[in-house]
C-alpha cells in the first residue's frame, strides 16, 4: 500500500457578500497509505448542496462553519483503493463525508459500504440518499401529507424539490412547483410531473400567481426558499395548512434582508409550521430506504441530476447551484 496524490478544494477567504471564485482554491495533497483501521478511498462522485453556503460564513449554525485553509467537506461516493480495516476491501463502493477531494484516507468507522444493487452509486447522494429522505421526512412526518392535499413546493426543480414533488404526486396529491425560467417550468411539467408550474422570475406578484393555481388554498407548503415564496404561501394557505420548513436559501447569504412575512396569517389560518433537521428523524431511514428502492424500481420516482466534470469544476458548480444553474441534484464526477 502506498500514498495517493490528490487535490482538494479549500476555503481561501470568507465571502464578502456573494461567493466569489477567489474565495475557493484547489490545493495539491497526498492521501497516505492506511494505518490499522483506516481505508484509502478514491472519490468518484461528490455532492454540492445549498446548506454549504451557510458554512462559508463564521456565524452560529446547526453545523460548524468551514475552516479557512482546510478542505471543504460534504457527501461523496468513492471506491476503496487500499484497506487496513477488516470490513472493507479494494473495489468496495463507500458513502462518505469527505467530498471536495479526489482521494483521502480515513478511519473505516467513518465510511458506509454501498451494497451492489439496482440503485446507481451516485444516487445515494441524491434521491436515494439524504436528499430524497429530506423530502420524505418533510412531507410524510413533518407536514403529515394526506391524499387529496394541494402541495406547494418552492425550488421545485432542485434536488430536494424534485424528490418532494414526485413523492407528493405518488401519494395522491395535487402539486404546484415554483422554479426560475421557462425551461425549468417545462421540466417540472414534462419530466417531474407536477400539476402546475410557476415561473417566479416571470411573475410580478408571486402570491397572485399561486392564488390562480390554487384558488382553494394550499394544504402543505414545502419550504426551500424563504422571502417572497414564504409570503405567498402564507397568503394562500388554507385553514389548518402545514408548513415543512426545510431551508430558506434566500436568507443564507451575508447582507440579505430579514425575512418579512405576513405572519398574522399563521394565527388566523391556524397554520402549523415546523422546521426540521434530518438527523432528528433517523428512525424513518429503514422505511425510506425500502420505499425509495421500490419507487425507483417501478419508475414512480426518477433521479434527476446536473453533472459537472472534474474537481476543477466544483467551485463553479457550487456557484451555479446558488444561482439556479441546476435541475435536480448537482453532482461533480471526479
Amino acid at each position: 500500500m502506498s500514498a495517493l496524490p490528490t487535490r482538494h478544494v479549500q476555503l481561501k477567504s470568507r465571502p464578502d457578500g456573494d461567493l466569489a471564485a477567489s474565495d475557493l482554491e484547489i490545493v495539491e495533497a497526498v492521501a497516505p497509505a492506511p494505518a490499522e483501521g483506516e481505508v484509502q478511498v478514491r472519490n468518484l462522485w461528490m455532492s454540492v448542496d445549498p446548506y454549504m453556503l451557510n458554512r462559508l460564513y463564521d456565524r452560529p449554525n446547526y453545523v460548524p462553519p468551514f475552516k479557512l485553509g482546510k478542505p471543504l467537506d460534504g457527501g461523496a461516493v468513492g471506491e476503496v483503493v487500499a484497506s487496513a480495516h477488516p470490513d472493507f476491501r479494494p473495489g468496495d463502493m463507500v458513502l462518505n463525508t469527505y467530498g471536495w477531494r479526489e482521494a483521502f484516507t480515513a478511519p473505516g468507522k467513518r465510511l458506509t459500504r454501498i451494497e451492489p444493487g439496482a440503485i446507481a452509486p451516485q444516487d445515494h447522494l441524491g434521491v436515494a440518499g439524504l436528499t430524497g429522505m429530506t423530502a420524505y421526512v418533510g412531507l410524510l412526518r413533518v407536514a403529515g401529507l394526506k391524499a387529496g392535499d394541494t402541495v406547494f413546493v418552492s425550488a421545485a426543480a432542485g434536488a430536494v424539490g424534485t424528490a418532494a414533488c414526485q413523492i407528493a404526486k405518488l401519494k395522491g396529491c395535487r402539486v404546484i412547483g415554483s422554479a426560475g425560467g421557462a425551461a425549468k417550468t417545462a421540466f417540472l411539467l414534462n419530466e417531474v410531473g407536477v400539476d402546475h408550474a410557476i415561473d417566479y422570475r416571470a411573475e410580478t406578484d408571486l402570491s397572485a400567481a399561486l392564488s390562480a393555481a390554487a384558488p382553494d388554498g394550499i394544504d402543505v407548503y414545502f419550504e426551500n426558499v424563504g422571502g417572497d415564496h414564504f409570503n405567498a404561501a402564507l397568503d394562500n394557505a388554507a385553514v389548518g395548512a402545514r408548513f415543512a420548513l426545510c431551508g430558506m436559501i434566500a436568507q443564507y447569504g451575508e447582507g440579505q434582508p430579514p425575512l418579512q412575512a405576513r405572519m398574522f396569517h399563521a394565527i388566523s389560518k391556524r397554520i402549523r409550521m415546523e422546521g426540521f433537521l434530518l438527523g432528528d428523524h433517523d428512525d424513518l431511514k429503514p422505511a425510506f430506504e425500502r420505499d425509495i428502492a421500490a419507487w425507483l424500481a417501478d419508475g414512480s420516482v426518477k433521479s434527476f441530476t446536473t453533472v459537472s466534470e472534474g474537481l476543477e469544476s466544483a467551485p463553479e458548480a457550487f456557484r451555479g447551484l446558488l444561482t439556479g444553474g441546476n435541475t435536480g441534484k448537482m453532482l461533480v464526477r471526479l
